[in-house]
């Protein structure tokens, strides 16, 4: 349990036998009870409950005790039987469907033309295993019903509880037995649904090897992955998975990293990669020095995310909830009403009427409109982190297929992000070597792409200390070396910018950046930036996936920024911009079309992706602020995941609308067909709940075939 600075406190328990969205419910409603809390989010995938509370002395047990009430049990998720085939549940199912069938052969098997013993017989067997049948299924409900009427919650169990019970009573046992087997039917299908989503995210959890060799006094020793520190070596040998996130110190080979980036091809390690916990080690041998802990590794928080991803749940979710609010009391008092109003009113007949409104009630379960979104958020999100794109909630997943407009940063999104440096030019007679020495003081302690470009070209001079760095936002940086004040940076930082030289450059489609002493230009330096390679194809395929307008945001200089425009295609550019400028340029697009994304590093641009209705990170993988920042990680930096981001959430957002609307109209044509009996009992569990969740099931789970290009 934590507790933040205003004093509420957050509490996450496992709940192993939440299994559907209707649990989930459940349980959330049974939480809200409890004096104090504010906010409950079931996640059913992670079987887990998060909720934020103002707490007192027994506000933890109590929100457990409600839990426990509510006849859910609070413990692990390896609590869980593994199958289900060898659970109560499938059992009762089972035999139920037996006795059904049997019965239904008895019945039918009669061959007498009038009634007599043997019809009666017959009829007596058939009607005793229709009760068994209604039984065994029902004992997968009825307690949970029981516990509903209780609490005066109209849940699926309580419905179906009372359709099975109400037509046992007016001698209706075919309908009975049917309701209580075909409903438990509806069930196991719901729970292989949420299952197999399930099993898609434990795909990710059993990447990561279990134990590690490592080198400890000399000797080596296999360790559980968990006991790994930070700052020891791990042997990876070929064949086997890289245990922790770490530098390779020894060795080289190619790995195959696409469980983290999504890249199909191996990558080239050798002393100094980085590499990461869960990739596959395929031909040489290497010596990995941990960088994280274990608990922490890029592996470790993916899954995190990807399991909070259900938390965040996506607008049509929300819908479906109160949808589902409204519609399952509204049907429920018309069936009452149908039950009554005819009998009492009219002086129609009870059995029938009676059949119509438990009908009715039948229809009212709102099990397959409930599932219908969540299994296809936790499909999409899930499919697209085994390629490589991290989709933190099912609201970004629905939001990026409204997405009309795309705005990119260009250095290190676009291009490449590490210049190269192309001309010294010396404007008062010292040499390039003199010239880069300063440079490379100065820039030693900048994060900027251009200082790689020019600590690269300084190697193998003697470099001066430098004292009182200071970096300038947007322009440049400035420190002293011994006695004398340098800077490095824009034109701009000095009295007399030297504009000939800088226009020259820069009319080539350069960057150029301007070294001094104190107020005065020492020399022009110029550097080249090449565009991704896939930049200008991702773009393309944006537009012929809807997207209207691709701007590109960037604090160069103009030429630079046309010549890379026209190269790959973007629609609309502007350059010279500071951070908060392009923060104006997103408020502008926002009003302007709606909804737009931020593609960027996440780091120097985390306002302008903040802003934005969608932001999304560049090349994710082992960094912290990119993946706590973005709201969509690409976890490599390649481009061409954006078209199939795009592609999945348009998808993804057709299916579940698909899913939603089916749903519903499948259950209002069921109701309007009640009233005149064109619609019998069994016909509304076949359709209305066993078919729709079948259905939507389906659906919701092809998206985790949806690849990329």
């Amino acid at each position: 349990m934590a507790t933040n600075e205003v004093g509420i406190s957050s509490l996450v328990l496992n709940i192993p036998d939440m299994e559907c969205p209707g649990c989930a419910g459940k349980v959330e409603s049974a939480i809200l009870g409890v004096s104090g809390v504010n906010e409950v989010t079931a996640s059913v995938i992670a079987q887990r409950v998060t909720v934020t509370f103002t707490p007192r002395p027994s506000s933890s047990e109590d929100i457990k005790n409600a839990v426990q009430n509510a006849g859910y049990t609070v413990g692990q998720p390896s609590d869980v039987p593994k199958s289900r085939w060898t659970s109560p549940e499938h059992i009762f199912m089972l035999f139920s469907g037996i006795c059904f069938f049997a019965a239904l052969a008895v019945l039918w098997g009669l061959d007498e033309p009038e009634p007599g013993l043997l019809w009666e017989s017959h009829l007596q067997i058939s009607t005793g295993l229709f009760l068994l049948s209604a039984l065994l299924g029902g004992l997968n409900f009825f307690a949970a019903g029981f516990k509903s009427l209780k609490s005066f919650s109209l849940d699926m169990n309580f419905l179906m509880s009372a359709a099975v019970l109400g037509a046992a009573g007016i001698g209706e046992y075919m309908e009975a037995a049917a309701i209580a087997f075909l409903f438990s039917v509806a069930e196991m299908l719901e729970a292989y649904a949420v299952a197999r989503a399930r099993r898609s995210l434990k795909g990710l959890m059993d990447l990561t090897p279990d134990v590690a060799v490592l080198t400890r006094g000399g000797d080596e020793v296999i360790v559980p992955v968990e006991e790994v520190k930070i700052g020891e070596v791990a042997l990876v040998r070929p064949g086997e998975k890289i245990p922790v996130d770490g530098t390779v110190i020894q060795g080289h080979s190619e790995v195959d990293q696409s469980p983290i980036t999504g890249e199909s091809l191996p990558i080239k390690k050798c002393q100094g990669n980085t590499v990461y916990a869960g990739t596959m080690n395929l031909e040489g041998y290497l010596e990995v020095r941990t960088l994280r802990e274990p608990s922490q590794s890029t592996l470790t928080r993916i899954i995190k995310m990807v399991e909070d991803a259900e938390d965040r749940r996506a607008p049509s979710e929300r819908f479906v909830q109160k949808f589902a609010r409204i519609y399952t009391p509204a049907v429920t008092a018309l069936a009452l009403c149908v039950i009554l109003f005819p009998t009492l009113l009219m002086a129609g007949d009870f059995g029938i009427w009676c059949l119509r409104g438990l009908t009715l009630l039948v229809i009212a379960c709102p099990c397959a409109l409930v599932i219908s979104t969540p299994v296809a958020v936790v499909s999409g999100i899930t499919s697209a982190a085994r390629n490589g794109v991290l989709i933190k909630g099912g609201n970004f997943l629905e939001t990026l297929a409204d997405v009309k407009v795309v705005a990119f940063d260009k250095t290190g999104t676009l291009t490449n992000g590490k210049p190269e440096l192309t001309d010294v030019l010396p404007l008062n007679g010292q040499s390039r070597d003199e010239i880069l020495k300063v440079a490379a003081a100065l820039e030693s302690r900048s994060q900027h792409p251009i200082a790689g470009a020019i600590l690269k070209n300084s190697r193998g001079l003697d470099i001066p200390a430098v004292d009182n760095f200071k970096s300038i936002t947007g322009k440049g940086v400035e420190a002293t070396i011994g006695s004398k004040h340098y800077a490095v940076g824009k034109a701009e930082l000095f009295e007399t910018p030297p504009t000939g030289p800088v226009s020259y450059f820069q009319q080539q489609g350069k960057t150029t950046v301007v070294v001094g002493e104190g107020t005065e230009a020492l020399a022009v330096l110029a550097f080249a930036d090449t565009s991704r390679h896939g930049a200008g194809q991702a773009i393309e395929k944006l537009h012929h996936l809807g997207v209207n307008r691709v701007v590109m945001l960037t604090g160069d200089n103009p030429i630079t920024a046309r010549r890379i425009a026209e190269q790959l295609g973007v629609d609309e550019w502007h350059a010279d911009l500071m951070p908060e400028q392009k923060v104006q340029a997103i408020e502008r697009l926002n009003g302007e079309y709606g909804h737009v994304a931020m593609v960027g590093d996440g780091v120097n641009d985390a306002p302008a992706m903040a802003l934005a209705s969608v932001g999304i990170a560049m090349g994710a993988a082992g960094t912290d602020a990119a993946l706590e920042t973005a709201d969509v990680a690409l976890m490599s930096d390649d481009l061409t995941r954006l078209p199939y981001l795009f592609r999945l959430s348009r998808i993804s957002r057709r299916v579940i609308r698909q899913n939603v609307w089916c749903s519903i109209l499948i259950k209002l044509l069921l109701a309007v067909g009640v009233l005149p009996g064109v619609v019998s009992l069994v016909a509304a569990v076949l359709a209305g709940d066993m078919g729709t969740s079948l259905g939507v099931t389906g659906n919701a789970l092809r998206l985790a075939k949806v690849k990329t290009d």
